[in-house]
């Protein structure tokens, strides 16, 4: 097993033996299981921008659908700069987290007045269009233009965890700067592609996050957190993880609030109420609370709680506010 250390100026000392019965366990297995993807049929690099927005927070199973549907809505960059927000967001309900609608079309208007219309292909240039992060920059650059680039997902972040340092509970070994640094030492040369996607069908599919399959894991014999589970042996590898997750959620006092009662919901409830509106028809804010809150009373603190959710959905651009009330974009 490789030797880890984390410290402030972070190294992992990683056995090259290790990395190399990875690289040769995970692609093998990849070459044989990899799960049937659209977005990776083409390296249209629109088309992996509106996979990788749409996968983030969303399950493959739901995205598949609205995906074709929303390249049929607006089939080029173009197609999407150019139409109206309140179409874009229609099309996207009901992935959820409007916003990224939003982002994306705003992506697309970005590119078109600061690219001449082509999605840049180096992650420092992807990097600079407001709403792309480390990760979609690295997906694009890899997925799209084939570059020899790390990306760290939630699932690669998962599984180059436990292979290479162990167990993520009840405490993570690395945060998101030294995982992509760590993403980046073992990436095999020349496979960025088939490494990144395997990494990805490997958490989604085998090593996911609550009851990992690891007598079907082809990491078996290279994986730390397999051998620190060894000691677990008389209890299944999803057991285990979850009593550590436990540890874990007690020791720093977790509590969980349901989904109902979240601000996200209730921004989710506005956005569906207003499309059923004839455009452009407003709704005034006395009208809008009852309807997406039970127990709106019109007291001055339900007012201003009603007050920041629709300011925030103004500011990204999931709204309107005119005089008369809010309405669609």
């Amino acid at each position: 097993m490789a030797k880890r250390t984390v410290s402030s100026t972070f190294s992992f000392q990683l056995a090259p033996e290790q990395i190399e019965q990875a690289h040769t366990a995970l692609l093998t297995w990849y070459a044989q299981e990899q799960r049937d993807l659209p977005w990776r049929t083409t390296d249209d690099p629109y088309a992996i921008l509106v996979s990788e927005v749409m996968l983030q927070q969303t399950q493959v199973d739901r995205v598949l659908p609205k995906f074709h549907q929303f390249l049929t809505a607006f089939p080029t960059l173009a197609d999407l700069a150019t139409a109206s927000t309140a179409d874009v967001i229609s099309v996207w309900v009901p992935l959820g987290y409007n916003r990224r609608a939003v982002s994306l079309q705003s992506i697309a208007q970005q590119v078109i007045a600061e690219y001449e219309g082509r999605i840049p292909d180096t992650i420092d240039a992807l990097l600079t269009l407001k709403g792309i992060g480390r990760y979609t920059a690295g997906a694009i650059a890899c997925f799209a233009y084939h570059k020899q680039v790390a990306t760290v997902d939630t699932n690669i972040r998962r599984v180059l965890h436990r292979v290479f340092l162990g167990l993520e509970h009840p405490d993570p070994k690395a945060n998101d700067a030294q995982m992509l640094t760590l993403a980046e030492q073992v990436l095999p040369v020349g496979h960025a592609y088939n490494w990144n996607q395997a990494l990805m069908d490997m958490g989604a599919t085998v090593c996911n996050s609550t009851n990992p399959l690891c007598g079907n894991c082809p990491l078996q014999q290279c994986c730390a957190a397999y051998t620190e589970m060894s000691q677990y042996s008389l209890f299944p590898s999803g057991v285990v993880l979850r009593q550590l997750r436990k540890v874990a959620e007690k020791k720093t006092n977790y509590q969980s609030q349901p989904f109902t009662s979240t601000n996200r919901y209730f921004r989710g409830r506005i956005v569906d109420l207003l499309r059923t509106l004839p455009t452009p028809q407003c709704m005034a804010l006395n009208e809008l609370g009852p309807q997406i809150k039970a127990d709106f009373m019109g007291s001055e603190s339900d007012q201003a709680w009603l007050v920041k959710i629709v300011e925030g959905l103004n500011r990204d651009g999931l709204i309107k506010i005119t005089e008369e009330g809010v309405r669609l974009p």
